[in-house]
């Protein structure tokens, strides 16, 4: 037998020519890393803009550079330009391309740099980018909820707890619900943003370097608001990368809370809400369905986002300092959570904005399962000034009564609820209704609509302010 044949045996069918092709494949990173291609063309002028005004190359050389580099990034863009995988990277990629074009002036480019403190630098400035992206679409789906919230500041639904019906509440209060946890991530995004707001460019492989570069200016060219101030930090750091997509999951958890209960909602036996058929499809074999598609996906969406997360903790966690490969792995999860975030973000902005509202079935919902006890018990307090635990258990009797009777607790009579204790009047009536029920709760965050409307005049405001 041949070493020829034992060795294709040995790396099997894909990677017949040995050892080599199966390097190749899990080391180049070209594939997924050409997304960075405009964050290391930008991080490339800047370092080479650097290197001239402190006298480390030409001013001749800079020139040349970035005149090459805005070539790369117009064939880039234009789709003429061919990656290779034999090159590894996109920064293997551009450079060599760069010397193509220019010449030897492209080798002056890397002094003072290192391909660690390169791909730091272009992750980051990608990660800062797509957060931007987040928080303008976070805004986009809170000003849809807010639309959606002051319509129906004062439509009666029911409010649930272990998916039971609990007390009546407005469907304006509980799109106000989903305003606030999509606030938090906008506020997650922008934190987030402050601090990965430092600049890992300079610090070379490790150590730095003994060139005198000038990293502040790099920092302030690319947008940053300071340099990172540790070499070593600089390159191992996947911090912000760990944080976005912590962002991201908790995003994706709350798109998909608000997605289930669109599912909910829209099945016949709720009819609260009717998605459009753009956020819709039917069944191939029954001709009556109508499925919420796009909410299931968010839905299903969220626990790759999730995934991807726990992914690259579970890299991290083991990395002494500094850079290591496994590094690489870095960069699919964040291209996909990113791509999967601004698609759910986008799909539940368009399906809160022209879903049709069910005001009379959510009404009526409102009143079943004795939704009203509480205002019973809350009126036995307030009134008659029962201890509370003695108010519920006169309510508990109530609700048990009207059970019995098959009829809600405000068709009870004054008679029944005498019978249960006679110091009720006939004032009682006033707070069994779940229209005054809402309107009663009055208490701050609470759902009352004047209290609704409260709050969505605070976070219009918040919205038109940034």
């Amino acid at each position: 037998m041949s070493d020829k044949k034992t060795s294709n045996q040995m790396w099997g069918g894909r990677f017949a020519s040995g050892p080599a092709a199966i390097m190749e494949a899990i080391n180049a990173s070209i594939s997924f890393d050409r997304k960075l291609y405009a964050q290391d063309i930008r991080g490339s002028i800047a370092h080479s803009e650097m290197l001239a005004q402190t006298g480390i190359i030409s001013a001749a050389d800079q020139e040349k550079i970035a005149h090459g580099l805005n070539t790369i990034l117009k064939e880039i863009e234009a789709g003429t330009f061919e990656f290779s995988t034999r090159l590894e990277d996109i920064h293997m990629n551009v450079e060599a391309r760069l010397a193509d074009l220019i010449g030897p002036a492209a080798g002056r480019l890397h002094t003072a740099r290192s391909r660690n403190d390169q791909v730091a630098v272009d992750l980051r400035l990608w990660v800062k980018d797509e957060c931007f992206r987040v928080a303008e679409a976070l805004k986009g789906l809170i000003q849809a909820l807010l639309d959606r919230a002051e319509e129906h500041a004062a439509t009666v639904m029911p409010g649930f707890t272990h998916m039971q019906a609990a007390q009546p509440v407005t469907f304006g209060h509980h799109c106000m619900a989903y305003v606030e946890m999509f606030s938090r991530d906008l506020s997650r995004t922008r934190d987030a943003i402050e601090r990965m707001d430092e600049s890992p460019l300079g610090a070379a492989a490790l150590a730095g370097t003994s060139f005198p570069i000038d990293r502040h200016q790099t920092a302030k060219a690319l947008g940053f608001r300071e340099p990172m101030r540790n070499s070593l930090d600089s390159v191992s750091d996947r911090d912000f990368a760990l944080e976005f997509l912590a962002m991201a999951a908790i995003c994706a958890t709350h798109l998909s809370r608000l997605a289930e209960e669109i599912i909910i909602w829209s099945t016949p036996q709720f009819g609260f809400i009717r998605l459009s058929d753009s956020f819709s499809t039917g069944s191939s074999i029954m001709p009556q369905k109508k499925n919420p598609d796009a909410a299931e996906l968010v839905r299903g969406k969220t626990g790759r986002v999730t995934g991807h997360l726990v992914g690259l903790l579970t890299v991290m966690k083991g990395m002494p300092l500094t850079y290591g490969k496994d590094m690489q792995e870095d960069k699919e999860s964040v291209f996909d959570a990113a791509e999967t975030l601004d698609l759910m973000l986008a799909a539940m902005t368009g399906m809160v904005s022209d879903m049709t509202v069910n005001a009379a079935a959510m009404k009526k919902a409102a009143g079943s399962g004795h939704a009203t006890a509480t205002d019973l018990a809350d009126w036995l307090v307030r009134t008659l000034g029962l201890p509370f635990r003695e108010a519920h258990h006169v309510t508990g009797r109530a609700v048990a009564l009207a059970e019995e009777k098959k009829v809600s607790l405000e068709k009870l009579s004054l008679e029944d609820l005498q019978s249960i204790n006679p110091g009720i009047t006939s004032d009682i009536f006033s707070v069994l209704a779940v229209q005054n029920s809402v309107k009663s709760r009055t208490s701050f965050g609470g759902t009352a609509p004047s209290e609704v409307r409260k709050q969505i005049r605070h976070w219009k405001k918040r919205l038109a302010k940034g």
